[in-house]
């Protein structure tokens, strides 16, 4: 691991050369201060990409660890989100660095979950059928879009009447319909639509948007509920707000926007976006919320990437548009000033609090996807 490290080192060796301006002081929370600089987005992310290799690769399995210390469990869907940065940064770079470890990544996955990539969870093997579609785009392996029809076909059958319609949550558990479920099977179905022209895709995505405005989501507010029926009772829990929820409504309302040019498509994308201003999924100082580590540790990463896509649409009305930047652009500022722990290479999961010595995958991934998300708009002089 010692040529990653060395990486990893370069990179962050070239960041801070290209940040000589000092124009502010940036408030700690603990009463002292630090002195901002103006950030290369681009050689912050080859930095960030480096550490999450660096902290969390398992060279042996070629999968990531679930902590940066002892803990080397394989869980499911990082992997996807780790995919997900890998191919961000190939795609930003182009550097085979980073396609070595997309390569590897199909067989050791596959490998660590049982040979397959099937799964008990559906969410789960939505996120790793869009990872490899991107993966798939990146690289031209084909490998990764037999493993999308694998997953995308096994998805469908997740889809039962109980509640009216909706993907269930488990194979175990077919009565609890939620977000987590439906939104990146929307996300996904739009996708391939868009790429492969099958029409039955553009039905399901349809369908199952469909269902998740009738049943998970109030127009009013535009906030997204988390499930319905997990008692078995058909009750819906209002009482969850998360990030994650918001984040893949917007990307399921933005890809079928972009599947049919339906401005209603993108009118539910922006109001769900609102919501995350206007919620307690912000703080007083415009962060956004810390949700913990564990599943909540990737929470606010997977927001991220959508409002990303959502500020990169020539179609979104420009006074949100700048809204949605200055949202980001304070969140990965501070998280790059505070929240990074520079010297060890990890994130927090409250981006003003510096890192300590020990996060989880998921928490590191966020970070990762936010410093990817600010080099993206800086590229396209958004930053």
């Amino acid at each position: 691991m010692k040529r990653i490290y060395i990486l990893a080192m370069a990179a962050a060796g070239l960041f801070l050369q290209s940040c000589e301006k000092n124009y502010d002081n940036v408030d700690l929370g603990d009463g002292s201060t630090t002195t901002k600089y103006a950030i290369n987005w681009n050689a912050a992310a080859d930095s960030s990409s480096s550490w999450l290799i660096n902290n969390f690769y398992n060279a042996s399995g070629a999968y990531f660890n679930n902590t940066n210390t002892s803990d080397i469990t394989f869980n499911y869907w990082p992997q996807a989100h780790a995919l997900d940065v890998l191919v961000d940064a190939y795609t930003r770079s182009d550097s085979a660095f980073y396609l070595t470890y997309i390569q590897q990544w199909y067989d050791g996955v596959k490998a660590q979950n049982g040979g397959s990539f099937l799964n008990n969870f559906y969410d789960d093997m939505e996120w790793n059928a869009l990872a490899t579609l991107r993966a798939y785009n990146a690289t031209n392996d084909t490998r990764y879009k037999d493993a999308v029809n694998t997953i995308w076909t096994d998805v469908k059958n997740g889809w039962n009447e109980t509640m009216g319609g909706g993907i269930a949550w488990r194979k175990s558990q077919t009565y609890y319909k939620n977000t987590p479920a439906n939104m990146p099977a929307c996300i996904l179905a739009s996708r391939l639509y868009i790429q492969f022209h099958n029409a039955d895709d553009l039905a399901w995505a349809r369908k199952i948007f469909a269902w998740e405005k009738s049943k998970l989501y109030d127009p009013g507010s535009g906030q997204v509920y988390d499930g319905i029926n997990g008692d078995n009772d058909g009750k819906t829990n209002t009482s969850w707000i998360f990030t994650y929820n918001q984040g893949t409504f917007i990307g399921a309302a933005l890809e079928l926007y972009n599947a049919t040019q339906e401005a209603g498509y993108l009118d539910d994308a922006v109001k769900a976006a609102d919501y995350v201003l206007n919620s307690k999924l912000t703080t007083g100082d415009r962060l956004l919320a810390d949700e913990g580590t564990g599943d909540g540790g990737l929470f606010k990463g997977v927001l991220v990437r959508y409002m990303t896509q959502l500020i990169l649409n020539k179609a979104t009305p420009d006074d949100k548009r700048k809204q949605y930047i200055t949202l980001l652009k304070n969140n990965a500022e501070t998280l790059w000033y505070t929240g990074a722990n520079k010297t060890a290479g990890l994130y927090a999961s409250y981006w003003k609090t510096p890192a300590g010595s020990q996060t989880d995958l998921t928490t590191e991934l966020s970070g990762c996807m936010l410093v990817e998300a600010a080099a993206l708009l800086q590229k396209n002089k958004l930053l």
